[in-house]
């Protein structure tokens, strides 16, 4: 089944009904996603926002088939606006290159559907088939690549699966006047406790950092990190974990308590720079963000 286009920059989701479902769509629907209520379903039906085979508007009391593949637009009924703009740096047939600003998601999660990159780059470009070819923190700002198209999507995915990108970031944090830099952090990193939070555990190194400084002032240093491995949130448990957490980070080393974002206290990690040689052509493509700390 062919997805169904974006709606308003939202691209539809994917369900395909466990055995056991309820008999009617509807109840079916509550009975999967029990935090959504059948009043928010009722109203999606009622927009033509939930589909099935070739596109058709589903009915809410359709009968449900095991297996029965259903598209349906995801919605917030309050959803908070984000108060910053992305910049797009380059755009070409295959690739856009976007400045993401802190805050903001780069694909819908949470509490975050239409106030997310992807979103937006989607109403920008309605004729792409749009997918982020990696991904960088909602709280962290800097360069996220795009595929334009699915002919050439996956030679540049291959890029990051292989490593053959090399990314640079840039950080604020306290001085580590204890250590030799250039330094190399190795760690392995699991899921901790929430499941949000990244740690370290013993055993076999799964992630690795090269750390290295830009700038040295009395109390916090400019730092260049350069993540060998992708692993969720690597450079902010490895700046923790060394004694030196990034400005203003929430999460470590320890979990700040809830709250609204501050947007004058952003998190002071910048996805700086993208190299790589062009899997279409070889050419050498280097990126830099205009953004700063």
């Amino acid at each position: 089944m062919t997805r169904p286009p974006s709606i308003d920059g939202i691209a539809a989701s994917h369900l395909q009904l466990a055995p056991g479902a309820a008999p009617r769509l509807l109840d079916a629907l509550c009975e999967r996603f029990p935090g959504v209520t059948a009043e928010v379903w009722l109203g999606r039906f009622a927009r033509g926002r939930v589909l099935g085979e070739g596109g058709r508007a589903l009915d809410p009391d359709a009968p449900v088939r095991t297996g029965l593949d259903i598209y349906y637009y995801r919605e917030l009924e309050h959803e908070p606006p984000i108060p910053v703009r992305e910049t797009v740096l380059h755009v070409d047939a295959h690739l856009i290159v976007v400045d993401k600003p802190h805050f903001l998601p780069v694909v819908p999660a949470g509490r975050f559907v239409r106030e997310t990159l992807l979103a937006r780059l989607a109403c920008a470009f309605p004729d792409d088939d749009l997918a982020p070819l990696h991904r960088i923190d909602r709280l962290t700002a800097g360069l996220v690549l795009f595929s334009r198209n699915t002919e050439a999507r996956d030679r540049y995915q291959t890029l990051f699966r292989e490593r053959r990108i090399v990314k640079h970031y840039e950080a604020i944090a306290p001085a580590l006047r204890s250590l030799s830099f250039p330094y190399v952090h190795r760690s392995r990193l699991e899921p901790g406790a929430p499941f949000f939070r990244m740690q370290e555990c013993s055993g076999t190194s799964n992630s690795e950092t090269r750390i290295d400084i830009i700038d040295r002032h009395p109390d916090e240093w400019a730092y260049r990190l350069e993540p060998v491995t992708g692993r969720k949130h690597q450079l902010r448990v490895h700046m923790a974990s060394l004694g030196a957490p990034i400005r203003h980070d929430p999460l470590y080393p320890e979990l700040a308590p809830a709250a609204a974002d501050d947007f004058e206290r952003p998190l002071k990690l910048l996805a700086r720079g993208l190299a790589f040689a062009d899997p279409l052509d070889g050419r050498e493509r280097v990126f830099e963000s205009r953004l700063s700390l």
